[in-house]
């Protein structure tokens, strides 16, 4: 038996994942600090939760476009999300404001991507390789 995973499914998990953790752990884990763990505003956790986004993107994205659809798109979307993501880390007082469109972009590039994947199903054209 072959184990398929669905990226696209993968990528919106953890996409709302970081959205979880930036919306409400401070709200319901502000008691954590008391037991010394600080991962709410930790610049290493964020960090890492903001590469994991990109690299299960990236590679969900990208196989889409080159195997299935070859609509540039999803990734446009994705991208536009990340930028979004990305300044967020830089301007703190905005960061709620800058989160909801990264997280809606985010996941509507998924969805775009998993939707395309699945009408498409191997749409070969001039520029496929496979």
């Amino acid at each position: 038996m072959k184990l398929k995973i669905n990226w696209d499914a993968l990528g919106i998990g953890a996409t709302l994942a970081c959205a979880i953790h930036c919306a409400m752990l401070p709200l319901l884990m502000s008691s954590l600090p008391l037991f010394g763990i600080n991962i709410i505003h930790h610049t290493g956790f964020e960090v890492g939760m903001i590469l994991l986004a990109l690299a299960i993107g990236t590679y969900s994205l990208w196989h889409g476009y080159r195997k299935h659809h070859h609509s540039i798109l999803p990734i446009a979307i994705f991208y536009s999300g990340f930028a979004f993501l990305v300044l967020k880390q830089f301007f703190l007082h905005y960061s709620t404001w800058l989160l909801i469109p990264a997280v809606l972009l985010i996941i509507t590039a998924h969805l775009i991507n998993y939707k395309s994947c699945r009408v498409h199903n191997h749409a070969h054209s001039d520029d496929c390789n496979h």
